[in-house]
């Protein structure tokens, strides 16, 4: 939370915040944590919001403490929150404080729902060159020690150890500089890299901020984080991970959440959704990975598609007689250069429904022709309830309302109508590698909401209802327009 531009807002601290906590307005949230099937992000000012599904978020979410860019982190059977009571130049000054507090529950309705005292794990005196703000937190998977991270453009990034049964400071553990030029930082591990995200330019500024997240890694959680071109983040070095977009601006304070394996978000939040009203919101987006470094993902959004099969390059389609186009012979080896070139019409719809069955029709997987039987429409279902970061989606072919949908025996069917049903809700994910997963909401046969069975590629030509392994192609697919 960047805060020499404070001065540009004159009203106070709790009046700048009360818009921004409730569906789906928030400041600078915290790494979601998942609580006993709901989800949850906390923002400054002491609010945060909770989600039953990971699409639709409301206001609720209880912190005390008030302060600045809290974070969360469950640890064995408990959570510790993490916030800064002043600093980051409010209220005129660097004098800040990083606290920690725990809960059983993050659930302010549960009866175990009770935060411990808040206690002091960092300070800064207002005129060293640090900022006690905008603490990050990592539980390192190799060695189960907990560090923190903190500090603005003020001075320095700054790394301390905490103990993960107590939440307090290890004793005699000193604080190093790990990075300048940022804040709002975050510490992940993955596949060998400690990797430092912060959240670089200006915030606080509506439209006008520049906020974007930048990346470091480091074969050591205490540095040095190198960029791509190996400039350190000590030095103001970082590569991008997500800036702008054409309607949203200052992407900041990032945090990561594993759903299953080859399947990653980043949230943050945007300083000014310009379809929000400029409001500050948050964000969910598939994390990529590319060349072991961190990227925003690419949604899936409304759209014609190609569903392509990693495994072979075959698309998905309707099981229906393929119907040849008429055209003049070609002889390729006596083209007559004179001639006027025409262009060409592709098959239209007209052209072969007449031709398919009525009713339900079965889907394979095929050489793509760009054919009708071929073309996907996808579409968002904002009505619906949805997943982690996005709606479920609507299949159907272009120009009809025949529908995908899971059907009985684990086997892909195109009902002629679309009703509805959880069997025809479809969630798609993008994977860390770039593809993407594609997954009914419901499977005829298995009771509750669907989080094991994608559309696979068991051949190539019989694509079924199959267990998700993020190690086999079968599982990924393609959309391309």
């Amino acid at each position: 939370m960047k805060k020499f531009l404070f001065s540009i807002i004159t009203v106070s601290l709790s009046g700048v915040l009360s818009a921004q906590t409730g569906a789906p307005y928030i400041h600078d949230p915290s790494t979601i944590a998942e609580c006993e099937g709901k989800y949850y992000t906390f923002g400054t000012g002491g609010g945060g919001l909770i989600s039953e599904d990971g699409y639709v978020w409301k206001g609720g979410a209880e912190r005390p403490g008030g302060g600045a860019a809290p974070d969360v982190i469950k640890i064995k059977d408990r959570y510790l929150v993490l916030y800064s009571s002043t600093g980051g130049g409010l209220g005129g000054g660097h004098y800040g404080k990083i606290m920690t507090m725990w809960n059983k529950t993050l659930d302010p309705k549960s009866p175990d729902f009770k935060f411990t005292t808040a206690q002091e794990v960092a300070a800064s005196d207002g005129f060293e060159d640090c900022d006690a703000i905008d603490p990050g937190v990592l539980l390192d998977p190799t060695t189960g020690r907990l560090w923190v991270s903190y500090g603005t453009y003020f001075g320095n990034i700054r790394l301390i150890e905490l103990d993960p049964e107590t939440g307090k400071r290890k004793a005699g553990n000193q604080a190093l500089d790990i990075a300048i030029d940022c804040e709002a930082t975050d510490l992940i591990y993955r596949d060998g890299y400690y990797y430092l995200l912060g959240t670089h330019g200006t915030c606080c500024d509506g439209v006008n901020s520049t906020y974007n997240i930048v990346v470091g890694r480091s074969k050591s959680v205490t540095g040095p984080y190198l960029d791509n071109m190996g400039r350190d983040m000590k030095q103001g070095g970082g590569k991008m991970v997500v800036a702008a977009e054409n309607r949203a601006v200052g992407a900041g304070h990032f945090g990561r959440f594993i759903v299953d394996e080859g399947v990653e978000l980043m949230s943050f939040h945007w300083e000014a959704d310009f379809d929000m009203s400029g409001h500050s919101v948050l964000a969910i987006k598939p994390l990529i990975w590319v060349n072991n470094w961190p990227k925003v993902g690419t949604p899936i959004k409304s759209g014609i598609y190609e569903i392509e099969s990693e495994r072979r390059g075959y698309a998905l389609e309707l099981a229906v007689d393929f119907q040849r186009l008429e055209q003049e012979r070609q002889f390729f080896w006596r083209i007559n250069p004179d001639e006027p070139i025409k262009s060409l019409e592709t098959q239209k719809l007209s052209d072969v429904e007449k031709n398919w069955s009525k009713g339900t029709i079965a889907v394979r997987t095929g050489d793509y022709m760009n054919r009708p039987h071929q073309r996907w429409k996808i579409e968002p279902l904002s009505s619906q309830s949805g997943y982690l970061g996005s709606p479920y989606f609507k299949i159907t072919i272009e120009g009809t309302d025949r529908a995908l949908t899971a059907s009985e025996g684990f086997s892909i069917t195109a009902e002629e109508k679309f009703s509805g049903s959880d069997y025809q809700l479809w969630r798609i994910e993008q994977l860390t590698d770039g593809t993407y997963r594609i997954m009914p909401k419901k499977v005829p046969g298995v009771d509750g909401i669907n989080k094991k069975y994608v559309i696979y590629s068991i051949s190539d030509s019989n694509p079924i209802l199959g267990e998700y392994d993020f190690k086999s192609d079968n599982s990924k697919w393609n959309f391309k327009q």
